[in-house]
């Protein structure tokens, strides 16, 4: 497949309110597939992120902070925008109670990009959802489709039904990422390997999967797989660390890299991000300076 270096990405922005006990709150722009806009940006890609926000202090908070990096934002107007309540424990782990819809239209698209990224919550939610995967069928035959489900249980309904619409999307995309968190609660009780072999069935080319202090591990279709270490990194919270792994990855894929080097550059993005508060990907000044460490 020939592709343009264009990535469009699809999906919510979301304001996360952090709280963590004895600290006031802190608001940080977020949503997963706008997390991973920003991390594709701040690497020196040309993104288009295709999303919802509200003229709101919140919505202008994200669209500023998304623009910084150079983002190209198409943003249907709603009447809030998204918010999550981030309660971090006293390892910097999160949890969240969120408050978002997503009914996403019949955009006007930028022309021919060469990546589509989906995930999270806009894949899967209706009614907006239905528009998201049309996209997807429409331009997965001249773009390189990525998908990352970062299940979020308060939203994702009862488990059988969860578990459809994630596999459909699973099978419209070329290149896979879940955590294992993820995992465990799709399929409660399976490997996370098993489960990636699954994936690979429905008809990814790479299946990459999270597994925390213990690094992450990628599958292929034709049988290869390679694995990378975390790095070792005092952590400020876990926020947006899967999506700065995402945007490093989809980086590196796209450049041509091998894939054991993917996962090395994913799984240190993912580490530069955990050290510092919120969604804060690297540049890739950043990144080239942790990998050389």
């Amino acid at each position: 497949m020939t592709t343009s270096p264009n990535f469009l990405v699809i999906g919510e922005s979301v304001a996360d309110v952090v709280r963590a006990d004895g600290a006031p709150d802190r608001v940080h722009p977020g949503g997963s597939p706008a997390n991973v806009a920003y991390g594709l940006a701040r690497l020196g890609r040309s993104v288009t992120l295709l999303t919802q926000l509200a003229d709101d202090a919140h919505g202008r908070l994200i669209r500023a902070h998304l623009e910084g990096a150079g983002v190209a934002v198409l943003a249907e107007a709603v009447a809030r925008t998204p918010s999550a309540v981030v309660e971090l424990d006293g390892d910097g782990r999160a949890q969240y109670a969120l408050d978002i819809g997503w009914t996403l239209g019949t955009p006007q698209l930028p022309d021919a990009p060469g990546y589509l990224h989906i995930g999270s919550i806009a894949a899967v939610t209706e009614p907006g959802a239905a528009a998201v995967l049309g996209i997807v069928e429409r331009l997965r035959g001249r773009a390189s489709v990525s998908y990352d489900p970062n299940v979020r249980p308060a939203l994702m309904g009862e488990r059988a039904g969860a578990v459809r619409r994630v596999e459909r999307c699973v099978a419209l995309s070329h290149v896979v990422k879940a955590s294992d968190e993820d995992l465990a609660w799709l399929y409660p009780g399976e490997d996370p390997e098993s489960v990636a072999r699954h994936w690979l069935g429905l008809g990814p080319a790479v299946v990459a999967v999270t597994l925390g202090a213990a690094g992450a591990v990628a599958l292929t279709a034709d049988g290869a797989r390679e694995e990378a270490a975390a790095r070792p990194v005092r952590v400020a919270d876990t926020v947006g660390a899967g999506d700065s792994f995402m945007a490093a990855f989809l980086h590196a894929r796209a450049a041509g890299t091998p894939l054991a080097a993917c996962l090395g550059r994913a799984v240190t993005a993912a580490a530069v991000t955990v050290s510092r508060p919120g969604a804060n990907p690297p540049s890739s000044a950043e990144l080239a300076e942790a990998l050389a460490r």
